[in-house]
């Protein structure tokens, strides 16, 4: 086995190209993202460096119904929104989302560049729902299902 493919060096890191990613229910969550975790081939796990420009989101509010995610300041500022509540978040900082817990969204609220560790679960199947769009994702591997949540039903009742 080739083992230096499982090292990422701090310059193999700087020199990845990323990808700009625009969320598809946010114009306004725009990234530059790198990830880690495809580069060294983890499948269960995803591991990111997002780099996200001042006024811009991370993604739109969310929250998995299945997958847990978390994320780690590495510079910058951002405000986070947890289920109403905002906090202050800056260098050194990590934020923890166990499955079905809060709906969440950082915003870059400060004049640099915001740059996160972004890690989660790749799970095969997952439910995230968006409260403020009023919808909800399901997604079974390559396959995504989006819904307005006023049309979902309890075939129980």
């Amino acid at each position: 086995m080739e083992t230096r493919k499982l090292l990422l060096k701090a310059a193999d890191i700087e020199n990845m190209p990323g990808e700009r990613k625009v969320h598809f229910l946010n114009p306004n969550a725009v990234r530059l993202n790198k990830s880690l975790g495809d580069a060294v081939g983890l499948s269960q796990v995803g591991v990111h460096i997002i780099y996200v420009e001042p006024g811009k989101d991370t993604t739109e509010y969310h929250k998995h119904l299945f997958e847990e995610e978390c994320v780690y300041v590495l510079s910058g500022k951002g405000a986070l929104l947890i289920e109403g509540d905002t906090y202050q978040l800056e260098k050194g900082d990590f934020v923890g989302f166990p499955r079905n817990t809060a709906a969440h969204v950082i915003v870059n609220d400060g004049e640099e560049t915001l740059v996160c560790l972004v890690m989660g679960q790749r799970l095969q199947q997952d439910v995230t729902e968006y409260p403020r769009q009023d919808k909800r994702l399901y997604r079974s591997g390559n396959e995504w299902s989006l819904v307005d949540i006023q049309h979902i039903s309890d075939p129980r009742k």
